[in-house]
């Protein structure tokens, strides 16, 4: 067959195709595989969000929405985003979507031509370089560097904006290393986008899993609200990765072309998903608190347990729930490091080059599996790199 070209610069993501090999691994070797490469909780979705669910395709939610979404769901969601974010949200700024991914594709779409520049984190989600190839702008990577606990330098975000930036694209708290931005932070990136003028991605998919101090959004900054979109959604929070159930948080001028975007691709989020959203967002909250909590501990385990590796140093992450160790002084690219990882001791983890070049010396770890697991996977990796 021939494919568009557009085809060849169309990137992936790497912890599917892990997954993927891994679970063959499992089925020819006949052994189990420590997974500690997928970023999906292994918690259940709380009981009362999949009775929600239930009971709305009992009632007849299972049929077209408008493709914006529900009006008493997005009227939800602007609630609980007005609430949590300290701003002023209706119903016409939100457009819900199934999982997040598409509130990287469509704002793309629709504010970036090709030629524009589009300045990212790298490591960073692999999604967003990706779509700014695919859409052909330019992909401009702003490296999130250890020694600076992985945040974007604002002097050097300074130095990358020219005429022809068009988006900034943050993520706090980051994937793949934890990472959180500050305040202050958050204030230079507004200086900058009011100055020159840019829109603000921020993906904000881990806000409520968090560690140390609370989370901020830029869009709460004044004069970030109509140049912020947020990104957010239940699949981390409520562990409903399978439900597909995310949105947008945008100005009344953008919504509905991002919904005309969905008009044309998706036509609308599940209906029943939408109404179970309700009761995830104004239900009892104790199941996440729960949640965030055991992720904690287990962060407690993994990143011990990463330090005590000869070679292996790893800092503490403040939200999500992975770990982004240093893996230099074994002298192996991170890639053949995985590979041989997943090989020799049946761990799966994702080379930090997945996650973009400057990622080159790390590993991702998601501690997104239970304590005894971790403990396991560490001692495997530990008795592997010993042997290296």
């Amino acid at each position: 067959m021939r494919f568009a070209q557009r085809m060849s610069r169309l990137g992936t993501e790497t912890a599917f195709e892990v997954l993927a090999k891994a679970k063959d691994l499992e089925r020819e070797r006949k052994i189990k595989v420590i997974h500690l490469e997928i970023g999906e909780p292994d918690f259940d979705t709380p009981r009362n969000i999949i009775d929600a669910a239930i009971k709305a395709i009992n009632q007849g939610y299972t049929h077209y929405t408008p493709s914006a979404g529900l009006m008493e769901v997005r009227e939800v969601i602007a609630q609980e985003v007005s609430k949590t974010r300290n701003i002023k949200v209706t119903a016409q700024n939100v457009v819900i979507t199934p999982g997040g991914k598409p509130i990287i594709f469509l704002p793309m779409f629709a504010l970036i031509e090709e030629g524009d520049e589009v300045i990212y984190p790298n490591p960073g989600y692999p999604i967003y370089e990706s779509v700014i190839d695919f859409i052909g702008a330019k992909s401009v990577p702003i490296q999130l560097r250890e020694e600076n606990d992985f945040r974007l330098d604002t002097e050097e975000l300074k130095s990358l904006v020219t005429d022809r930036t068009r988006m900034i694209i943050i993520n706090s708290p980051h994937n793949p290393t934890g990472g959180i931005l500050t305040e202050k932070d958050l204030e230079t990136i507004a200086e900058i986008a009011i100055s020159k003028d840019i829109y603000v991605l921020s993906d904000e998919i881990y806000s409520r899993i968090i560690y140390e101090g609370e989370h901020h959004s830029i869009a709460s900054l004044p004069g970030m609200q109509e140049r912020t979109i947020i990104l957010d959604g239940l699949s981390k929070t409520f562990a409903m990765t399978g439900w597909r159930l995310g949105y947008g948080v945008m100005n009344k001028e953008l919504a509905p072309h991002i919904a005309k975007l969905m008009t044309n691709s998706a036509s609308c989020t599940a209906s029943f998903t939408q109404i179970a959203t309700i009761e995830a967002l104004t239900g009892p909250q104790d199941d996440v608190e729960k949640m965030v909590e055991e992720f904690k501990k287990r962060r407690e385990v993994t990143i011990g347990g990463l330090n005590s590796i000869p070679k292996i140093s790893c800092k503490t992450p403040k939200g999500a729930f992975y770990a982004f160790p240093n893996v230099k002084e074994i002298g192996w690219g991170a890639k053949k490091l995985a590979d041989h990882l997943l090989e020799e001791a049946g761990v799966a983890v994702l080379s930090g080059t997945a996650f973009g070049k400057y990622g080159e010396g790390y590993l991702r770890i998601s501690y997104a599996n239970s304590a005894e697991n971790i403990k396991k996977g560490l001692e495997r990796i530990k008795t592997t790199v010993e042997k290296l």
